[in-house]
């Protein structure tokens, strides 16, 4: 590992550390939603991003690791062989045995089938799991108390948290130190040519069957951290939304660079927690991430990190300045054109305002209150803000692009010149 990514992540630690004393209990609380989003996104990638097995289905393990967690914690009361901080290797054990089952099933196939066969386990289990009340305690689901151990008492946030970054640092290293160790290598080599690694005589379902059970053993571990916050776990963890979640996390933070699914869940979930209350589009913005993600950027978030770099070293800082200004610059200004329009319709097609319109019959329609101002639907004013800022949007692109070539331009000529100076034709016209 090179110093920098070494001192960045020595960096990230320490501010991790402290979040407790920056925060307050409330941001603290969002924090730990972050971390078991971070691992569980981890974890997934293991499976998808590494193994390039795309899996529908993986709110089953979180949640079997959750139930199986919430179970020990009512069966051992935080003492004995499994402690309260050690009551998440229990989610750990549940999800390890329940994804080598599916596992051995779901890699019988590839590609496209394999991922329906996760998606169909995961609503087998999802659809199973009211009606078992005796293990999954019905709607209501099953509640439990974490009891004190090792001289904690586990009753504060700032303790909850302290735990849940222990684990999550823990199982980070160690997914980290299995990609590198040789069955980590194999999996790239599942991912690229299953066919090749068949041939030179890997048994590849038996590989992939420990990958996805190692897999399975995280997502389990990321929900007994949950249950550890919670104290309870009900059906609503096996819903499809939570598997849908990981795959929009893991892709939009980046499934080439380890940490960034662990960005891209993080981001996103402080995202969900910062921005629902505020509007009800907060799935839309997601989305609408998730899809531009896909299109611009196919490296995901933590890519924007090393094609910085790289731009970096080619062009040099002080030349790279103005291309990054113009690309936030217009980044920006297209992310408020879009939110005034998307939060204006919003509002308009919303049943409130419709009602409230046809409560004043034919009167013009009533003002929509929008950042901190109030605008007529009907007014072109309205439409003529977002209009310009996407248009300015649409400028500061261009120029930026235009930017990026005139610095390839500038780049491509002295070498131009030097291939022109040396070329046989010119040697023999200057003689």
């Amino acid at each position: 590992m090179k110093r920098n990514s070494l001192f960045l992540l020595l960096a990230g630690v320490a501010l991790l550390v402290a979040v407790p004393w920056l925060l307050s209990q409330g941001l603290v609380n969002a924090a730990i939603q972050m971390l078991i989003a971070a691992l569980f996104a981890c974890a997934y990638n293991l499976l998808c991003g590494q193994g390039g097995m795309l899996s529908f289905g993986h709110a089953a393990y979180f949640g079997v690791g959750a139930f199986a967690t919430v179970h020990a914690m009512n069966a051992l009361g935080g003492t004995g062989l499994l402690p309260t901080p050690l009551l998440p290797l229990a989610g750990a054990v549940g999800g390890l045995c329940f994804g080598t089952v599916a596992g051995y099933f779901a890699t019988k196939r590839s590609g496209t089938y394999f991922a329906m066969i996760t998606l169909a386990i995961a609503e087998l289990v999802h659809s199973l799991a009211p009606h078992l009340k005796d293990v999954f305690g019905g709607e209501a689901g099953v509640s439990s108390t974490r009891m004190p151990a090792w001289g904690l008492g586990f009753g504060s946030t700032n303790e909850v948290y302290y735990l849940t970054l222990a684990w999550v640092l823990v199982s980070l290293a160690a997914l980290f130190l299995f990609t590198r160790t040789p069955l980590g290598r194999l999996v790239l080599g599942l991912r690229e040519n299953a066919h090749r690694l068949r041939f030179l005589g890997y048994d590849t379902h038996r590989l992939s069957v420990i990958v996805f059970a190692v897999s399975a053993m995280f997502s389990g571990l990321a929900g007994g951290l949950q249950v550890m916050n919670n104290e309870s776990a009900n059906y609503a963890v096996f819903d499809p939304s939570l598997s849908a979640a990981v795959v929009l996390n893991t892709y939009i933070g980046g499934v080439k660079v380890f940490l960034g699914p662990a960005l891209g869940a993080a981001l996103m979930t402080f995202f969900g927690y910062a921005v629902s209350d505020l509007t009800q589009s907060w799935l839309l913005y997601q989305g609408t991430l998730f899809v531009l993600v896909m299109m611009f950027m196919p490296t995901g978030l933590a890519g924007l990190f090393g094609l910085f770099g790289q731009l970096r070293r080619r062009f040099g800082l002080a030349a790279l300045m103005p291309l990054v200004l113009l690309s936030l610059g217009a980044a920006l200004a297209l992310s408020m054109g879009g939110a005034f329009v998307i939060e204006t319709l919003q509002r308009v097609f919303s049943q409130d305002y419709r009602a409230l319109a046809a409560a004043q019959g034919s009167a013009a329609w009533p003002p929509i209150t929008l950042v901190g101002r109030a605008w007529s639907p009907t007014a072109p004013g309205t439409w003529l803000v977002p209009a310009g800022l996407l248009a300015v949007g649409a400028c500061l692109a261009w120029l930026a692009r235009w930017r990026l070539r005139t610095l390839e331009s500038q780049e491509r000529t002295p070498e131009a010149t030097a291939a022109t100076a040396t070329s046989p034709d010119t040697q023999r016209s200057a003689a």
